[in-house]
């Protein structure tokens, strides 16, 4: 019985090692061939205890699942550590966020027992692929969803694999890049022919792909660009978070935005400045405390985005939001969109009413939770024709295929606070997330943050400028290449239900094929 239990323990923490091994395949360390390894061990393991009781499988992607976040996102608890009310739920948030997560994959290994073929490696490689990404898509979808660290992210940075996301969005890809790193293991196996004919199948899907991405980077870079009619220029702040628990001199940090924005007043220039940036001023007080720097430092062909709280009354309350705004040099509102996903307990605090009796509050607002908008509008700069703007606050671009049913812009802009989360790998996931847009849309993205990284990156993904953590600056952007619109903006993740009947006539083919 002790031997027993030791080979139990051994194997159950070796699938917890390979968990936290895959994560390394993540940004920023993008070592993606680990993926080949971790995945395919995995794989052979659970073809080995195939005989046991699906409670094992259950268990088995709980480890897995636990491994590979508590590894990837050890950061998240760090936003705590800013506000003594939170400190103690630091423990708590290490554990719980990676178990809840976990989950998903306990779920996903266990309906792959249930549909476990005895007989077919690769239909048994399919089917695997298949409900975990299928989990991993639900994961981005329940509960407001969190679509963090899919695998796809592994390949960040290898952008001719990229390009077909163009076509079929993450989620595919993510259950595509499952498939094929599982691929090694059935060279350990048992194969029929069969199973080979499968190999050779992906192998030619992986060629195409390649093909396919190579040939689309390069009409892009023969497309000619267009100059704007404005110049565009993103701005990188590193100013501390501690401004959100003091007594903050907005007045300072706005002279130093001035600063970097280093505005040209005969010259049209639209500039982006961070999220969140000047904490103690509103967007109402921002013109009543702060209108002279503004006018006396830029003119009337300047206009200015910022992330800024913004409040009004209904039905008697108080209710406050975060404000993506864009403003004149006098302050006059132009355009203002209120953000619709809301980070749990960092801009609402769950059952408020409860919790904050205990003195839990959210964490970016001292006043209470923020509310939520009903609509994502595009702002149409009037005065520059050619800058459409889908506006964006911090985490609402990690959301694939939900950003908005209106195509008819230019530039996704994306504000942030990345400060929350130190010198850690979380600002590097964060921005992974940008590219992966940018090439699904076929649109540039334009994002500004503040502790983390600031970039202009364009439809294919190309990283054309970026200012990194810890650096202040700004960059530019002064010309635009139009690109046709992509199936993925115009379908979203309805191409994904696709991939999945693909899926699933691919498993029954290689079910009834014959062995030769």
């Amino acid at each position: 019985m002790r031997v027993k239990n030791y080979k139990a323990f051994v194997e159950n923490f070796f699938i917890l090692f390979l968990g936290a091994t895959t994560s390394f395949s993540l940004p920023p360390y993008n070592y993606w061939l680990l993926n080949f390894l971790t995945f395919s061990l995995l794989f052979i393991i659970l073809f080995i205890n195939k005989l046991k009781n699906p409670k094992i499988f259950f268990l088995y992607g709980y480890i897995f699942g636990f491994g590979y976040f508590i590894s990837s996102l050890y950061w998240i608890p760090l936003s705590l550590v800013y506000d003594e009310n939170f400190k103690f739920l630091i423990p708590i948030a290490i554990i719980i966020i990676p178990g809840f997560l976990s989950l998903f994959f306990a779920l996903a290994f266990l309906i792959f027992k249930i549909f476990f073929d005895q007989n077919r490696i690769f239909a048994n490689i399919l089917i695997f692929s298949l409900v975990l990404g299928f989990m991993e898509y639900l994961r981005g979808m329940i509960l407001s969803g969190f679509p963090w660290n899919l695998f796809a992210f592994s390949f960040s940075a290898n952008l001719e694999f990229l390009q077909i996301n163009s076509q079929i969005g993450v989620y595919a890809f993510n259950t595509f890049l499952i498939t094929i790193f599982v691929l090694p293991a059935m060279f350990f196996l048992k194969n029929k022919k069969i199973d080979f004919y499968g190999l050779v199948f992906v192998l030619a899907l992986i060629l195409s792909n390649y093909i396919y991405g190579y040939v689309k980077l390069q009409n892009f870079k023969n497309l000619k660009a267009e100059d704007l009619t404005s110049e565009i220029k993103i701005l990188s702040t590193n100013i501390p978070i501690s401004r959100f628990y003091s007594n903050s001199d907005d007045e300072q940090i706005l002279i130093k935005l001035i600063n970097l924005s280093n505005p040209t007043p005969d010259e049209k220039i639209l500039f982006i400045w961070p999220e969140g940036i000047i904490p103690n001023t509103n967007l109402k007080s921002l013109k009543n405390e702060y209108e002279y720097l503004f006018e006396q430092s830029f003119s009337k062909n300047h206009k200015i985005i910022l992330g800024v709280n913004d409040d009004e009354k209904k039905n008697e309350e108080k209710i406050f939001y975060n404000t993506f705004s864009v403003i004149d040099n006098k302050v006059n509102v132009v355009f203002k969109y209120n953000k619709n996903k809301l980070v749990p307990f960092g801009e609402f605090l769950p059952l408020e009413n409860i919790l904050s009796k205990f003195g839990l509050k959210s964490l970016t607002n001292n006043y209470q939770s923020y509310s939520s908008g009903t609509e994502r509008n595009l702002f149409n700069d009037i005065d520059n024709s050619k800058i459409k703007i889908l506006p964006l606050i911090c985490y609402e671009i990690i959301y694939s295929g939900q950003l908005s049913e209106d195509n008819n812009y230019d530039f996704i802009v994306n504000l942030s606070e990345d400060g929350w989360f130190g010198d850690s790998i979380g600002p590097h996931q964060h921005f992974a997330h940008t590219i992966f847009r940018s090439i699904e849309y076929g649109k540039y993205t334009l994002r500004s943050a503040n502790n983390g990284i600031s970039a202009v990156v364009d439809p294919s993904g190309s990283i054309i400028d970026k200012i990194n953590i810890n650096n202040e600056g700004a960059i530019s952007i002064k010309k635009m290449t139009n690109v046709d619109k992509t199936l993925f903006s115009i379908y979203g993740n309805k191409i994904y239900y696709l991939i999945i009947l693909l899926y699933i006539f691919l498993i029954f083919s290689f079910k009834k094929l014959k062995n030769e």
